[in-house]
């Protein structure tokens, strides 16, 4: 009876052999107590760790196991960019000279997108009234009312006109000069940004010729600027051979005020500045659906294609736009913090 008990509590598991060696010291096992499977754990006779997976059991040294874990976190994670060399990612300010080539650049191309304006009328007239008839369906089509409210009031419209044909310029303008001056680490990676937009915009011009609401025949909009003999008049000699009038879509109005109050707002130091900053697109936006000079859908393709120049940037030089200034020197004997990664190489004197 007894020998009987002892043989039934006995269990040989099927993968064990009576010849095979332990792993302690090569001793014959022929007795198994029965046991809760490991799951993970560390091995009484060698101190490995023992892993069950969904395809069995795994054994891996514990010291290699740290290894590889210590491995795979080390990997670093993906970065968009940098596509440029080092040498066209520096920081600071590039020559002048430099930046007024680019400018120059800029100028010339548009030029041509100018010239090729006249050859576009049909097809930026048929679009128009394509664009308006799918803002209708959509139920987004504000221009007119916008057009004929704001038209009501003549100081206000009249100030419009005024703030469409010279803000734009003044301000991008003054944005640039600022950011060279007094935020120099910021400069070549905003400037690149604004660059990269207005190329794609200029592309826009020159495949997607597109004619302004004022222009539309039997629409009943109103050409503001024309109407109140606003200095600037599209029907001036000088000003229409100065301007593409089929440059509609994308909005550079758009591109440019959005990209003057991003920076604006990113990198100046006085709050109501920066709360100027975020409301002159909005501005913007009001005066050139006022005025007749564009679609709803101009100003939201001009915020996309500002988003796109924002990732060329970012593609290009691998990191952001805006590197913000170190903060105030610290009293003496005042604790220092740790270190900020992308302040402790802008050199950027803060806003006084």
């Amino acid at each position: 009876m007894t020998s009987t008990t002892r043989n039934a509590s006995r269990v040989t598991r099927p993968d064990d052999d009576e010849s095979e060696p332990s792993r302690a010291g090569g001793s014959t096992r022929t007795d198994v107590t029965p046991a809760a499977p490991k799951t993970a754990g560390t091995s009484e006779a060698t101190g490995t760790t023992e892993a069950t997976g969904p395809a069995g059991t795994a054994e891996a040294a514990g010291p290699a196991g740290a290894d590889a874990t210590a491995e795979v976190s080390a990997v670093p994670r993906r970065r968009l960019g940098p596509l440029l060399p080092a040498r066209l990612r520096r920081l600071g300010r590039p020559h002048l000279l430099v930046e007024l080539i680019f400018s120059v650049i800029l100028y010339k191309t548009y030029s041509l997108t100018r010239r090729a304006a006249p050859e576009h009328h049909e097809a930026a007239l048929h679009r128009a009234t394509d664009i308006l008839n799918i803002e209708r369906t959509l139920h987004v089509n504000i221009e007119l009312t916008i057009n004929h409210a704001l038209d009501k009031v003549t100081w206000l419209i009249v100030g419009m006109n005024y703030y469409y044909a010279t803000l734009h310029f003044i301000v991008t303008l003054g944005v640039l000069i600022w950011l060279y001056a007094r935020h120099p680490a910021s400069y070549r990676s905003a400037r690149t940004a604004l660059y990269a937009a207005t190329f794609l915009a200029l592309i826009g011009f020159t495949f997607f010729a597109l004619a302004p609401p004022r222009l539309m025949e039997g629409q009943n909009f109103i050409d503001t600027v024309v109407t109140h003999h606003t200095w600037g008049s599209w029907d001036s000699k000088d000003v229409s051979s100065l301007s593409n009038q089929y440059a509609a879509m994308p909005s550079v109005h758009i591109v440019w005020s959005a990209w003057s109050g991003l920076t604006v707002a990113a990198l100046a130091r006085r709050t109501w500045v920066r709360a100027l900053g975020i409301l002159y697109p909005f501005f913007t936006f009001t005066v050139i659906l006022a005025t007749g000079n564009h679609f709803l859908a101009d100003a939201v393709a001009g915020a996309v294609t500002l988003s796109l120049g924002f990732l060329i940037q970012r593609l290009l030089l691998g990191r952001p736009a805006y590197l913000y200034p170190a903060p105030d020197p610290l009293p003496a004997g005042a604790a220092a913090p740790g270190p900020h990664p992308a302040r402790a190489r802008t050199g950027d004197r803060a806003d006084r």
